[in-house]
């Protein structure tokens, strides 16, 4: 949204009743009260606006009822599309993940062109995000101009939640980490994401996809650099994902059975682990100009950010 305002535009956002609006507090935005769920208050929302920026979706790897995260994803996604088709606008962006890309079996980064299937979807909220995108392509072929972009692991400030990814910095600079698991991950600074998402409203071609990622790094590596940025120490027990996963069963459990209680590793987090997520972004740096800043200080802003927050 900062982005957007910073470009002149009059922005127009959907909140709902009980939503955190933390993070854009002090915008010159015009609200609307709404739901995914609601279509009517979609209509309501989109009504004469030229760009719908579809960024809303349930991010997490456990719930005690799964069915919300497709009611959002999936079905919600089908409701926006919809009323935006109907209010004749002249594009959307979806944003989608990476986590709906196939991975090559040499271990090198996945592109847009890397071929996945629903089979290979682990974790519902893959899974959803996957048939989420399959809806836009449905609506691309009926007429709706939208752009699909596939952020990888965003980094940065204003994580209010905290998203999964926030969790990890959040866990280290509390010491709430005493391991970790050999994996890896695509990080990306936040802030360039935004920018992504409006270079694709402008340049991007209908019905394609652009990864909006920027840095493959070992989780071990990106450790490191939360220790040099926090001067905390990083973990040193490297946890085989054997016992990881008797670890993510147990806490599962006890989210089960403790109200409040959200498990640190799901069983799903820990078979994800085991690939290191890697991806080129080639495509979004060559087509729509995406910028890759330095993700060290995307990692520093966050842990700033998250500092702030509690005080330190």
């Amino acid at each position: 949204m900062r982005v957007l305002l910073q470009a002149g535009c009059r922005v127009r956002v959907l909140v709902r009743p009980q939503s955190d609006e933390r993070a854009i507090c002090g915008l010159e935005l015009q609200r609307v009260i709404g739901d995914l769920r609601d279509l009517d208050s979609l209509r309501r929302a989109v009504r004469g606006c030229d760009h719908v920026y579809h960024v809303a979706a349930s991010y997490k790897y456990w719930t005690r009822d799964s069915s919300e995260i497709y009611a959002t994803n999936v079905e919600g996604t089908r409701n926006i599309l919809a009323a935006a088709l109907e209010a004749c606008v002249q594009r959307l962006v979806y944003t989608s993940s990476v986590a709906t890309l196939g991975l090559p079996e040499d271990g090198s980064p996945g592109n847009e062109s890397t071929p996945s299937s629903l089979a290979d979807m682990v974790s519902d909220y893959k899974r959803s995000k996957f048939m989420a995108e399959e809806v836009v392509r449905e609506y691309v072929s009926r007429g709706l101009p939208a752009v699909i972009v596939n952020p990888s692991t965003p980094v940065g400030p204003r994580d209010v939640k905290p998203t999964p990814t926030g969790r990890i910095i959040l866990d280290f600079i509390h010491g709430r980490m005493p391991a970790f698991v050999d994996t890896g991950l695509n990080i990306v600074d936040v802030e360039d994401v935004a920018l992504g998402h409006w270079l694709a409203a402008q340049k991007g071609e209908i019905g394609r996809r652009y990864i909006l990622g920027n840095c493959n790094l070992t989780l071990v590596e990106i450790l490191q650099l939360l220790s040099a940025i926090s001067g905390l120490p990083a973990p040193k027990i490297r946890l085989p994902h054997s016992l990881a996963m008797l670890y993510a069963l147990a806490d599962t459990g006890l989210a089960y059975i403790s109200p409040g209680h959200i498990p640190r590793a799901t069983p799903d987090t820990v078979r994800l682990s085991k690939k290191h997520m890697y991806f080129d972004s080639s495509r979004a740096i060559r087509e729509l100009g995406f910028p890759q800043n330095d993700v060290r200080q995307a990692l520093k802003k966050a842990v700033d950010w998250f500092q702030t927050q509690s005080g330190r």
